[in-house]
């Protein structure tokens, strides 16, 4: 064959695979179009009918906000604080008991609602339905609160409850009063109007959430195993609803969170011959487990976004962004990686992303002039639905690469499992329902919560635990939890009690709708 003639072959061939490229290209984005346009259409799509029920309404007067704004700011007065796993305020978790008993006397003494306590401080409620062979759920909160000091900035002392411009300021006021107050006072409404549930239901108060609910949280589970009570979902805090959060999104997003990542404390550590500090070695303790650390720092563990709940999130949300983010979120099975890089950039996102790694305590040294024996660091981990404890320990003593740190598991648990979302999870669609009743304008979707709470503990009684609670978030409100300033709008509260007394009855139909044939119904 003639050189001329291998040159037109050659070309040739590359025109057919150029050509190919360009129509593997044009097919896939055909694809993701008619993707994109379709969940438009499918976004507005209705389920079948409800169930009809009697369900009763609660319109609050003058008289009843008053009395629920006091009983709120008076609980946010009590600092029921969990200051670490040996030490609470059990003066104030005992004052704490007292005060619900006053504030919800109908709770308290009604024939439907069995109370008691648990672990000393707990509370455990069940209200008996009048159809046993509904299978019951539980509503989770907390009475106890993280410390807080004045001195740290607050516009009004953490345990003031202080009303400013619409807002009641106060430790609690989001973790988690808010849901405990709202439960209960939505109970005590629903009583009042002679209410009486069919499908029976427990609430549980842990008064250890904070220092990881083994006393609260763990012993109301082992009432529940003791008694063979088995749950149809489970609520808690957890997710809330975001309005100007999240970049790009149009209009609120009330997240429901479907799981939770695991956690896990590792301790790193490096032992080396004491000495003076005028003939210091090559490499001290603190140098080589600092150089340890840094490497951590500069190699973030793996991206794993779409490996877990967080890729329905923006499957479910994709509606309600512009172009180019919609055309994105609408085909994560194409633009993953990409969306992947974009949220790594920032702390808030980056947390759905991977596995994260937070170096929260370094200690070393005993004197100035003394070169120490011993420098230890701990590690926090928030680890990712696609890994484990285990396969992160690994990744930490690789990435170390160094023989002289020992790396050491202080504890740690696995990402909790995940929880249906689709229109067969009764949970799921309920809260749903609740939401969208209450707030028509909100996108509902599944997310994950990058924190812990007690209902992690619920496991073994239901495989449908949910995270989730009716506050509203703005810009500068995440940064309020566990941090300076706490704050609940009195308008948002209201809500809250209003939301409560919805889904409890909401949760009296025996079953479902029967499901749409779009995976995007409202």
């Amino acid at each position: 064959m003639t050189e001329s003639g291998s040159k037109l072959r050659i070309f040739k061939i590359l025109k057919i695979i150029i050509s190919s490229l360009l129509i593997t290209v044009l097919l896939l984005f055909t694809i993701a179009a008619i993707r994109t346009l379709s969940l438009d259409v499918n976004a507005g799509l209705q389920l079948a009918h409800w169930e009809k029920t009697n369900n009763k309404s609660l319109v609050i007067d003058h008289h009843q906000r008053e009395e629920l704004l006091a009983n709120f700011k008076e609980a946010i007065r009590i600092p029921t604080v969990s200051f670490s796993n040996t030490e609470s305020n059990t003066t104030a978790l005992l004052e704490f008991d007292r005060f619900l008993r006053k504030a919800f006397p109908t709770v308290f003494s009604s024939s439907l609602v069995h109370h008691e306590l648990v672990g000393n401080y707990s509370h455990l409620f069940w209200v008996k339905g009048s159809q046993p062979e509904l299978v019951p759920y539980m509503l989770l909160a907390h009475i106890d609160v993280v410390p807080a000091s004045e001195s740290d900035g607050w516009e009004a002392p953490p345990f003031s409850a202080k009303e400013i411009d619409g807002f009641i300021y106060g430790r609690g006021t989001i973790d988690d009063k808010n849901s405990l107050m709202g439960i209960l006072q939505a109970l005590e409404y629903l009583l009042l109007k002679g209410y009486a549930p069919r499908r029976g239901f427990y609430i549980g108060l842990g008064h250890d959430e904070e220092i990881n609910g083994l006393n609260g949280a763990m012993n109301i589970v082992r009432v529940l195993k003791q008694r063979g009570v088995q749950l149809l979902f489970v609520m808690d805090e957890g997710l809330t609803i975001s309005d100007g959060i999240i970049p790009g999104l149009e209009g609120p997003a009330a997240l429901i969170g479907l799981s939770e990542k695991g956690q896990a404390a590792v301790k790193l550590s490096v032992s080396v011959a004491p000495g003076h500090a005028s003939m210091p070695p090559r490499e001290t303790s603190i140098g080589i487990l600092a150089t340890a650390v840094k490497r951590l720092e500069d190699n973030p563990m793996p991206r794993l976004f779409g490996y877990g709940p967080e890729g329905d999130t923006f499957e479910h949300l994709a509606h309600k962004f512009s172009f180019p983010l919609k055309f994105i979120m609408s085909n994560l099975w194409l633009f993953s990686p990409l969306l992947s890089r974009i949220l790594e950039r920032k702390p808030v996102s980056n947390a759905f992303v991977r596995t994260t790694t937070a170096v929260t305590f370094f200690n070393a040294g005993v004197k100035i002039n003394v070169i120490p024996s011993l420098a230890e660091a701990y590690v926090n981990l928030r680890i990712h639905s696609a890994q484990s404890v285990e396969e992160v320990l690994d990744i930490i003593k690789d990435t170390v690469g160094d023989q002289r740190v020992k790396v050491e598991l202080v504890d740690g648990f696995d990402p909790l499992p995940i929880s249906g979302a689709d229109e067969k999870a009764f949970g799921f669609q309920i809260i749903k329902k609740t939401v969208l009743d209450l707030f028509p304008t909100v996108t509902v979707a599944p997310g994950i919560c990058i924190g812990n709470t007690d209902s992690r503990h619920f496991v073994d009684l239901t495989k449908n635990i949910y995270r989730f609670s009716p506050a509203w978030f703005k810009p500068g409100d995440p940064e309020r939890f566990h941090g300076i300033n706490e704050r609940i709008s009195t308008k948002n509260y209201e809500e809250m009690i209003v939301f409560y007394f919805n889904l409890i009855q909401n949760c009296d139909i025996r079953k479902l709708p029967e499901p749409h044939s779009s995976v995007h119904e409202l």
